[in-house]
């Protein structure tokens, strides 16, 4: 069929907004929240880690505390896989404004591919809240997250504490395009330079990719490379601690370099238990999610909300490893809120 020139100027999601009727009818239909739910979509990065299965929890936990106050929610998750499908991410997005959500709650896993269609989505009415991993573009409702930079430099003073203020060091990167990730490295490496000069950088511009498998090979060349002469390694997520920890592990190194990681696994703890992991960044992605949903359930509902929410962030330790604090957030209530099997 061939489209009005009118019509064929238009972008595809304001082109769905005038073909499609679910659009036009996301804002009307009664008091959103009150006389029919508001449909929330919650975009993850990946949906393959313990991090992601986290946030989904704290997402239903938000969603459902809005219920008992007497908001209606329907909550919808969906996001790719694996961290590094921009493509699909972006698919996502334009799906759920497509379809006419009340609002989207999305961390974006590239911070510029994702402005497009979050900024076509506010076009079309349909505003996003961020979490996680910040976006390039001033066209959203808020973001809330880890102060990312922070947990880099909370890295940096560990690893130089572990190693006496002298030794060297490898930083082992995630992937380019993600906001979370390189301001963790860039507050590791401005933190070092500044503070601590007798720690030295033997290796700062590898990446790990979005996979424990991808990170796993990474890690074994720069061990293959730089192993004998490496005192401390720096990762900065889930995905590439885990496979640097099986490097470590079949080459022998665990325990003889010192490894700290960002987020955790059970294998974490069980590292740092054995002597194999000496420290991890912690931050609090069943919080960030929760507040990330009411956040934009407040706005949807006309409250002023802030445009920056911090969630905290904390280094772990062998010392602090069983505080109440540090448990609660190592053991977040996820069979309280997932379906089981998820």
């Amino acid at each position: 069929m061939r489209l009005p020139a009118a019509l064929a100027r238009l972008g595809p999601l304001a082109l769905a907004a005038v073909l499609s009727p679910s659009i036009a009818c996301h804002q009307g239909g009664g008091v959103p929240g009150r006389d029919r739910p508001l449909r929330i979509a919650v975009v993850p990065k990946g949906t393959n880690m313990d991090f992601w299965r986290t946030v989904h929890a704290g997402a239903i936990k938000g969603a459902r505390d809005l219920e008992q106050a007497g908001t209606r929610v329907e909550l919808i998750w969906k996001g790719p896989l694996r961290e590094d499908d921009r493509e699909q991410q972006v698919q996502v997005v334009e799906s759920f404004a497509s379809q006419g959500v009340d609002g989207i709650v999305l961390a974006p896993l590239d911070e510029k591919a994702l402005v497009r269609p979050v900024e076509e989505a506010k076009r079309l009415g349909i505003p996003t809240v961020i979490i996680d991993s910040a976006l390039a573009s001033d066209q959203i409702v808020s973001f809330v997250a880890t102060d990312n930079r922070k947990g880099g430099e909370l890295a940096a003073d560990e690893m130089a504490r572990l190693l006496g203020g002298k030794g060297k060091v490898i930083l082992l990167r995630f992937q380019d395009g993600s906001a979370s990730t390189t301001a963790r490295e860039e507050g590791f490496l401005a933190r070092l330079a500044s503070a601590w000069p007798g720690v030295t950088l033997v290796s700062s511009d590898q990446h790990a990719g979005a996979t424990r498998d991808t990170a796993k090979r990474a890690a074994e060349n720069l061990l293959n490379r730089f192993g004998a002469e490496t005192d401390g390694l720096f990762v900065v997520n889930e995905s590439t601690g885990s496979g640097t920890l099986l490097a470590l592990q079949d080459g022998g190194y665990a325990g003889k370099i010192r490894f700290i990681g960002f987020d955790s696994t059970p294998a974490f703890v069980t590292a740092m238990r054995a002597g194999q992991m000496h420290a991890f960044v912690l931050q609090a992605p069943f919080r960030m999610a929760e507040l990330g949903v009411k956040t934009l359930a407040d706005h949807l509902r006309g409250r002023p909300v802030p445009r920056r929410i911090d969630t905290g962030v904390v280094i772990v330790t062998p010392a602090n490893l069983d505080t109440p604090q540090v448990q609660e957030l190592l053991s977040p209530p996820l069979a309280t809120y997932l379906p089981p099997g998820e």
